[in-house]
């Protein structure tokens, strides 16, 4: 079968579709199914429901799959229609007209024709009618690429997990000639936001069940933009803790209901308060039509501001946390400047037991890795990595260093295999990121990257830090000093409220968000606040590390308190594990 290609595509892009459509690789189309409870859940919170006369009303789906959504959605629009206006099959051509879904899959598009077929058939209507209404209900056609008839008032879904690197270079070309929101490393998903909205009449809702990412991280930046500009982001529901799919996804998912008014407020559920409930008490507390306001429910007004991250983690603490963003600078702002350690490319062969490494001295540095870390500081594994670097930047001479010079030649052909060889192939042996083999003697202070809490931890001038660690030094700062303020639950919150989690909870001690965080400035503080700053630094009793920065930060017992509760529900603990 022949899918119903626009005019203005390309032979190219028709022959990707086409690929993908007969494909039976479940993973490469981005398909995960959603429990019936979810799908019941969105269109509850969307007000499609038999309870109102739904003949009136448009819904799309835009990546119907086994048809979770649209099933469902007809099977109230048939409930309705029965109660506001009688028999189905008396209202075929109205029928034909409410609702619309769009599946790429040929396979996947028959199945779920067919079940509309005998929904439909089952409802009354004969068996013409009922494969015309379902062939007006269902087209096979990629979503992003299909031309729609007029306006919805409701779209809903679980839109396609697809990665950039997985789309074909000719379609993806073809997305980014069209979407605005195909920004920086977007999923395909993004995509589908911005078409859904588009297509939405006034007063219209979107609800997907969807990746989480988009709302923190860079490339969800146009759509946050485009969804502050003309939306209102209803409903936020956080899924972290909840099994929504009929099988494990790698990303955290979560609930939204946007719709098309001004922004105003946002309900929020969280992991950290939704209390255990299951998703069916998650929708009951949301529907709760009574002005009691609920202990599970977050209240956010006007999530978004432009490109920035949207802060709905924290919806109890965000005036606080505004306040403090307004107030103090920076962390590079007060005098600290953030880094990362070195990223090989081939770990295997630059890194090593320093004393074992085959090389000039010269040609080596010791190196700390996160498992070094301990609160007390560096307990050093004796690890080392091969350093091709000159403190000016060149590459090292292979003619000066013959130790050196063999050990790389030993490696060639691996070396050359990487891409940042490839791109450079003069320099075949650099590292992907320079070495400053100062920074090995400077004071610094040393962070991993996933963590479950902030582990900030001092070198006096020791080693060189791995790629999978963050680096932050100052001229201004006194680092034990810093080391408690980096450690408090109010960079945590910080870091907390701006990042993308990982699986498990686990927390991303990023560069992007370690720059997030709010410090006051070295010269603002007393010299008792900077002692007793520096004195608790390795404290292992965190509301010691805190009461000292909260009073460097002027903040109230309740306000310090709120930092407390927020941090201890972020942070990932082996008890919690």
């Amino acid at each position: 079968m022949l899918l119903p290609f626009e005019l203005d595509r390309t032979a190219p892009v028709e022959a990707a579709l086409r690929m993908i459509a007969h494909t039976g690789n479940v993973a490469q189309r981005g398909a995960v199914f959603t429990k019936a409870e979810v799908v019941d859940g969105i269109l509850d919170l969307c007000g499609y429901t038999a309870a109102a006369d739904l003949l009136s009303k448009r819904l799309i789906e835009p990546s119907v799959g086994d048809g979770e959504f649209l099933l469902t959605a007809a099977t109230r629009l048939l409930e309705s229609c029965r109660r506001y206006h009688g028999p189905p099959s008396d209202h075929a051509p109205a029928l034909a007209h409410c609702l619309r879904g769009v599946e790429l899959h040929h396979s996947t598009y028959e199945s779920t024709k067919g079940k509309a077929v005998s929904l439909l058939v089952g409802s009354g209507l004969n068996q013409r009618a009922a494969t015309g209404v379902a062939e007006r209900w269902l087209r096979q056609d990629d979503f992003l690429l299909t031309s729609l008839d007029g306006g919805f008032d409701v779209a809903v879904g679980n839109p396609p997990y697809v990665r950039q690197e997985r789309i074909p270079d000719v379609l993806l070309s073809e997305y980014k000639r069209r979407f605005a929101t195909l920004y920086d490393r977007a999923d395909l998903y993004v995509l589908f936001f911005e078409k859904c909205l588009d297509l939405l009449r006034p007063q219209g809702v979107l609800g997907f069940i969807c990746a989480n990412r988009w709302i923190k991280n860079k490339y969800g930046g146009p759509l946050r933009e485009k969804v502050a500009k003309n939306f209102n982001l209803d409903v936020y529901i956080d899924l972290e803790q909840v099994d929504a799919f009929h099988e494990q996804v790698d990303a955290y998912p979560a609930i939204t209901i946007i719709r098309r008014v001004p922004q105003s407020v946002t309900r929020v559920v969280t992991g950290t308060r939704n209390g255990g409930m299951a998703l069916p008490e998650i929708f009951d507390v949301l529907s709760d039509s009574s002005d009691h306001p609920s202990s599970n429910i977050g209240y956010v007004h006007e999530v978004g501001c432009g490109r920035d991250p949207w802060l709905i983690d924290a919806p109890e603490i965000l005036e606080t946390l505004r306040d403090l963003e307004h107030q103090f600078p920076t962390l590079e702002q007060a005098g600290a400047k953030v880094g990362i350690g070195v990223a090989t490319g081939a770990d295997k062969i630059y890194i090593g037991q320093y004393e074992d490494l085959p090389v000039e001295k010269e040609r080596r540095l010791p190196l700390a890795m996160s498992a070094d870390l301990t609160l007390n500081g560096v307990k050093w594994s004796g690890k080392g990595i091969v350093n091709p670097w000159m403190e000016d930047g060149s590459l090292a001479d292979l003619n000066a260093f013959p130790k050196f010079a063999a050990y790389m030649q030993k490696h060639e052909s691996a070396l050359k295999r990487r891409h940042t060889a490839q791109k450079n192939p003069g320099s075949w042996y650099k590292t992907i990121d320079r070495v400053y083999p100062a920074l090995t003697t400077q004071p610094k202070l040393l962070i991993p990257d996933i963590k479950g809490e902030a582990t900030v931890v001092y070198d006096e001038g020791k080693y060189y830090p791995h790629h999978n660690l963050y680096v932050v030094t100052s001229q201004d700062w006194d680092l034990r000093a810093l080391q408690a303020v980096l450690r408090s639950s109010i960079a945590l919150t910080f870091v907390a409220a701006y990042c993308v989690r990982m699986s498990g909870g686990f927390l991303r001690f990023q560069a992007q968000y370690l720059r997030r965080i709010r410090i006051p400035r070295w010269s603002s503080l007393s010299e008792a606040q900077r002692q007793n700053l520096a004195q608790v630094a390795t404290s292992p009793d965190q509301s010691e590390v805190d009461d000292g920065v909260a009073q460097a930060f002027g903040l109230g017992t309740e306000q310090a308190r709120q930092f407390a509760i927020f941090a201890a529900s972020a942070r990932v603990t082996r008890e919690k594990k």
